[in-house]
């Protein structure tokens, strides 16, 4: 019997060690980069909010959540063609769990807003400016820096994006990559035998229009 239980809570131990993280390449993150004062070369596109979306997901033993988090206002200024600069502000306060209803949404949503993961009554926004755009494999492939804020925490990431549409009136462009939310105090482990991945992925579709 001893032997059982021994078996037991070592497999609760191995089980509650084994939050995968939501599939996505993690961005390279670093500290904040100053921005400097510069003339944007392109034209300005304002980000259309109810077109755009920004979809989350974490993961932890048991399963995994999704949700979205509106977004607030942005730019994207491109360049014959190329994206040269773009920022966008979060609206914290809407986060919002998609696959739960009732009394179990009410919960989740509840407590990502809490101090212990978004802490929104503090911080109500969250933002992204980009510092830097390289080219990628392809013409509408890129790779963004930027200073993204959370919790009022400023950490400069690098990702994959992509530009799917660039034309006179409209700009569209996709990204997806995760962060490692503890580099911005979301801190929270979860329980003791449902542990909740360090990691949090963002799948980002912009469109901006002139």
């Amino acid at each position: 019997m001893k032997k059982i239980t021994l078996l037991s809570a070592i497999a609760a131990l191995v089980l509650a060690s084994c939050a995968g993280n939501p599939e996505g390449k993690k961005a390279e993150t670093k500290d904040s980069v100053v921005v400097t004062q510069s003339e944007v070369v392109g034209t300005t596109f304002n980000v259309d909010t109810a077109a755009s979306k920004v979809v989350w997901t974490g993961t932890k033993v048991t399963g995994k959540h999704t949700g979205t988090v509106n977004i607030k206002s942005g730019s994207l200024t491109v360049d014959n063609g190329a994206l040269t600069a773009g920022n966008v502000v979060l609206d914290m306060t809407s986060i919002s769990s998609t696959d739960l209803e009732g009394e179990y949404k009410e919960k989740l949503d509840g407590h990502l807003k809490a101090d212990d993961f978004f802490g929104v009554a503090t911080h109500p926004e969250a933002s992204f400016t980009i510092t830097e755009i390289k080219p990628g494999a392809t013409a509408n492939d890129i790779t963004v820096s930027g200073n993204l804020i959370i919790k009022g925490v400023s950490k400069n990431i690098t990702f994959d994006a992509k530009v799917v549409e660039a034309t006179d009136a409209t700009i569209k462009a996709t990204a997806n990559f995760n962060i490692t939310r503890a580099d911005w105090g979301v801190s929270y482990e979860g329980k003791s035998d449902d542990l909740i991945s360090k990691e949090i992925n963002f799948d980002i579709n912009l469109v901006a229009n002139k």
